[in-house]
């Protein structure tokens, strides 16, 4: 007889473990709350889903800092390129870009969706929508008990793929660890990570909506420097962008500290060192002696800003470059190169990409995403304690997981 198997949730890593679970010739019954299935994988990536990213499975596992080594097994059963062919194989034509993040072509986040409710249903899992899982037991003969408003659920086998608590208007409200505890699991408290920051300094609040393509964001010294780089922006708050929420991860355990703000450093010219900086703004002043300064640093960055960074190093607005001392000039590359901030919190954790915290890898099996306590109870993705940085590696660890989960859970 085929093995019984109930997943809990239909957000990424559950479609996936239908589909391997299916495909090992399990009997799946996929529970999910909302009325549809993948309802944040709809919203990542602003829309376009940024589903994988196209590194190696060691540079995967690399940028995955101290969640790699938990999640290397499953990422060399179910690699990124697997991801790219699986999508691919369903007639989603797929691109990848200059920095590695991998999107479908269309920049339509709903194929992904798609291709995966279709490959599940056709391989003939069992949808259950608009069913909120009120309770998990297991019973004395080992099946186990998911129970809705509606019905019981009874089977051998059962995956929780609920996600974190991060955006909680899709469905992501923290119910699977609540089942994890009830088990008898211990679940690390949930934080949220790739949020934006917010900062002391009230002039960087005056900067809302001003961005910058590409800039270098470092904190600590020496063995403890950390060095992010990306896009971001300024916020009525604090700061933005896929740098910022990069830093974020980096400096989750930190925060918040209100005694104690996490100081940062902003490099915005980071294709020129100081030296060849100073040297740009010797030329642009030699060859407009009547422009100001301002108008000058807009070649570096925003007009908003520009004003700021004058002001910061003491030069009036109508300064002229013909009137720039050694010392101003200076004091402009090296802000430039490196500007202060203060991070003293993040923003609330309902507003985060995703959620660090979830159920404790050391009571994982790596090699199965079973349970070390419960023999039958599986887990995937986001409800587990593991996170990646922005740039498709979340996706990826919901693919990979989902994908390791479904295949063992189908196993008598």
């Amino acid at each position: 007889m085929k093995t019984t198997v109930c997943i809990i949730g239909a957000g990424p890593a559950g479609l996936m473990a239908a589909i391997f679970a299916a495909r090992a010739d399990a009997a799946v019954t996929v529970v999910e709350a909302n009325t549809t299935a993948g309802r944040k994988l709809l919203r990542t990536g602003g829309g376009r889903c940024n589903f994988t990213h196209a590194d190696s499975v060691s540079d995967f596992i690399r940028a995955l800092g101290p969640c790699g080594r938990f999640l290397r097994y499953c990422l060399h059963e179910f690699t990124p390129q697997d991801a790219i062919v699986f999508f691919e194989d369903r007639g989603i034509r797929t691109r990848t870009e200059a920095d590695g993040c991998v999107f479908p072509a269309s920049d339509r986040a709903s194929e992904i969706r798609d291709a995966l409710t279709t490959e599940a249903q056709r391989m003939g899992a069992r949808f259950l929508y608009d069913r909120k899982v009120e309770g998990l037991s297991k019973s004395s003969d080992g099946f186990f008990e998911v129970r809705t408003a509606r019905e019981v659920i009874t089977a051998e086998k059962v995956i929780i793929a609920t996600g974190g608590v991060s955006w909680p208007d899709t469905g992501s409200c923290g119910d699977g660890y609540r089942f994890a505890k009830k088990i008898g699991h211990s679940v690390v408290e949930p934080r949220g990570i790739l949020v934006p920051l917010l900062t002391r300094e009230k002039w960087s609040h005056q900067l809302a909506g001003a961005a910058l393509d590409t800039v270098a964001i470092s904190t600590g010294a020496g063995s403890k420097k950390q060095t992010v780089t990306g896009a971001m922006l300024f916020t009525h708050d604090g700061i933005g962008g896929p740098a910022v929420l990069n830093l974020s991860r980096a400096i989750a355990e930190r925060l918040p500290s209100y005694q104690s703000p996490v100081e940062i450093l902003i490099d915005m010219a980071v294709d020129s060192n100081a030296g060849r900086l100073e040297q740009k703004i010797i030329e642009l002043c030699t060859e407009s002696p009547k422009k100001t300064l301002t108008s000058i640093m807009t070649q570096f960055v925003p007009r908003r800003l520009a004003v700021i960074l004058c002001a910061q190093a003491g030069i009036g607005e109508e300064l002229t470059c013909s009137r720039l001392n050694k010392d101003s000039r200076r004091s402009l590359v090296r802000l430039l190169k490196a500007l202060p901030l203060s991070v003293t919190d993040r923003r609330p954790i309902k507003e985060a990409t995703v959620t660090r915290g979830g159920v404790s890898t050391s009571e994982i099996e790596p090699r199965t995403m079973e349970s070390k306590i419960s023999p039958g109870l599986f887990f995937a993705g986001e409800v587990i304690d593991v996170d990646g940085p922005c740039g498709g590696y979340n996706l990826q660890i919901c693919w990979s997981t989902g994908a390791l989960a479904g295949r063992s859970a189908a196993v008598k």
